[in-house]
């Protein structure tokens, strides 16, 4: 679909990738297409350098997403980018869904999107083991 908008089009933009790489041919949980040495976000910067791409809110349930309130208590969401004032935008963004700045965690260059794009294949377990997607995760530190 990225191609269809042109990098022309795409360029300056935030461009904010709330997509996973799962391949579910298999069934659930599913398996990603990209891990360990490279990610989705990644890819989409690299094909669209002059995009400025945002990974976030990708280990959240749709709902959740934008009503973070579905989950009690307090949980996290997590973003990635090169660029700060698209993070910033994103952030802004969700802000607005309901979620707390205090929720946010910046897991700093696109890079960042390794790690949440990874946690796909356990967050389908969990929703498996729990019966449910109106979950969440809470970074607890000490």
């Amino acid at each position: 679909m990225l191609e269809a908008a042109g990098a022309a089009n795409l360029s300056g933009k935030v461009l904010w990738d709330i997509a996973l790489p799962l391949d579910l041919s298999q069934g659930l949980p599913p398996t990603l297409t990209v891990a360990n040495t490279d990610s989705l976000g990644e890819q989409i910067q690299r094909a669209y350098p002059d995009a400025r791409v945002v990974k976030a809110l990708t280990t959240v349930f749709a709902e959740v997403m934008v009503d973070p309130a579905r989950v009690p208590g307090e949980h996290n969401v997590f973003v990635a980018g090169e660029d700060s004032g698209a993070k910033a935008t994103a952030t802004e963004l969700i802000e607005q869904f309901g979620w707390p700045s205090k929720a946010l965690v910046d897991l700093g260059g696109i890079r960042g999107a390794r790690g949440v794009e990874m946690y796909g294949p356990f967050y389908f377990a969990m929703s498996a083991a729990l019966g449910t997607f109106d979950f969440n995760i809470a970074a607890v530190r000490a």
